[in-house]
């Protein structure tokens, strides 16, 4: 059985759709106006399908503090959605139409009063089967319904018969249920404050494999979690944990959590817990048959919460370059996959840069040389340094610079050197033996000379 309530004057605030929920879970919002409930299985809490249409007028005409519209309904029960609706809407107060005799109460409704989009009948189409009925004589919904179905077919095509079945109160469809829009959002709140983590984390769990239910249900993941603690002492505790791949395994998200509140503890005990995320599409990746498999996303994310936690989290991470001239500064950022856009703009840098001209790459020494330079009125005129894995010696051909960078010095890590870009020839090579191209620098504080790499 289905139930449709119509009202006319619904306060714009309110909302019919909202108001059906407290009758059914299973509502179609069939126009801004009309909404339909299927009341089967309704009987344990209202009673006959009579006394549920009762019960949804008086609670209507309640206030809308009461949880009412604060105005008048219609209401029909039929066994056919769409007869309970064309009754809803033609008729005042309470119907009761019984299964069968559905053209006794909707018989005399003229034909132009049928809902086509009930059908899915275009109004351009349905205007014009109007039409024909009216030249034919046939004006109400019996009359129609009375009509030979061979000869409406021929004439009225397929829509006709629709509009005919839906005339005679026997269209079988399904409600159209209007879907609440999910939230991926869990809160609990404790009755005794919690002050270790041990306790804590069976309120993550469960937070949690609710949260991931609902992604499941949705078919999507998330690459967001954040956390909030409601401390004893009225403060808030957040904690934001992005991840660099979609998830949804609550097993993974528990274990992160305990250890980011290892690392960020709580300052009071928690008399309360919120936990959201960001919905985003699950990424599908295709592995090839012959290219090795990568560590997994859950478990690498897993690994460096525990490396974050052994070493520091600013300890490990990506390199990022530091906005200084201090030679070789850097420092360490959580590892984020850059976008297509940012990829794009980055290759076609690289081709302007390929375009305008060839350029020198820097290879660096790992530790710097430490080098013996013999200088001439302050040029540097020859070299000689020695490592373990390799060596620069001979005398300098051609040279470029000083260029003199310092910073920092207002702090104990001030820095001031001398660059210097030479050519070195061995003093036992050949001279027709192209020299070496070189990186030195001076420290001017301690008057050394280093060997910082060479060019390609």
């Amino acid at each position: 059985m289905f139930a449709c309530i119509y009202a006319e004057n619904v306060p714009p605030d309110l909302s019919l759709t909202e108001f059906a929920y407290a009758f059914s879970p299973l509502v179609e919002e069939t126009k801004a106006n009309t909404v339909v409930i299927d009341v089967d299985g309704c009987e344990l809490l209202f009673g006959s399908a009579y006394e549920l249409a009762n019960e949804v007028v008086r609670r209507a005409k309640q206030a809308r503090a009461g949880g009412g519209l604060d105005t008048a309904v219609n209401v029909a029960v039929a066994a056919n959605p769409d007869a309970a609706i064309h009754a809803a809407t033609r008729l005042e107060g309470i119907t009761f139409v019984s299964p069968g005799e559905e053209l006794t109460g909707l018989g005399d409704f003229p034909v132009t009063h049928l809902d086509h989009s009930l059908v899915s009948v275009e109004e351009k189409e349905a205007e014009e089967i109007f039409e024909t009925l009216r030249l034919w004589g046939v004006r109400t919904f019996s009359e129609f319904a009375a009509l030979p179905v061979a000869g409406v077919s021929e004439r009225l095509g397929r829509a006709g018969i629709r509009l005919q079945q839906l005339a005679a109160g026997k269209t079988e469809r399904h409600l159209k249920i209007k879907q609440t829009p999910p939230v991926f959002a869990n809160s609990l709140d404790l009755d005794h404050p919690i002050a270790e983590l041990e306790p804590l984390s069976f309120i993550f769990a469960r937070l949690l494999h609710q949260l991931c239910a609902a992604l499941n249900a949705y078919a999507l993941a998330t690459n967001e979690l954040q956390v909030q603690l409601q401390l004893t002492d009225q403060s808030t505790h957040e904690r934001r944990l992005s991840l660099p791949y979609p998830m949804r395994d609550h097993k993974v998200f528990l274990k992160l959590l305990l250890l980011d509140t290892e690392m960020h503890p709580p300052q009071a005990p928690v008399k309360g817990v919120s936990l959201c995320c960001e919905p985003v599409k699950p990424r599908v990746v295709q592995h090839g048959l012959f290219v090795p498999l990568a560590p997994a996303p859950d478990k690498l994310e897993l690994t460096l919460a525990r490396l974050a936690k052994l070493v520091g989290e600013e300890n490990i991470g990506s390199p990022a370059l530091l906005d200084t001239h201090r030679p070789d500064a850097f420092t360490m950022k959580r590892f984020v996959l850059p976008s297509k856009s940012h990829s794009a703009t980055r290759v076609k840098t690289n081709q302007q840069q390929q375009a305008t001209g060839h350029r020198l790459g820097l290879r660096m020494f790992r530790p710097p040389l430490r080098a013996v330079v013999q200088t001439n009125h302050g040029w540097p005129a020859e070299i000689s340094a020695w490592g373990k894995q390799r060596s620069v010696y001979g005398k300098v051909v051609q040279l470029a610079g000083p260029w003199r960078t310092t910073g920092d010095w207002w702090g104990e890590d001030r820095w001031a050197r001398d660059e210097w870009d030479v050519a070195v020839v061995p003093s036992n090579k050949a001279s027709s033996e192209p020299p070496g191209l070189y990186r030195i620098y001076r420290k001017l504080n301690s008057e050394m000379w280093f060997v910082e790499g060479n060019y390609d």
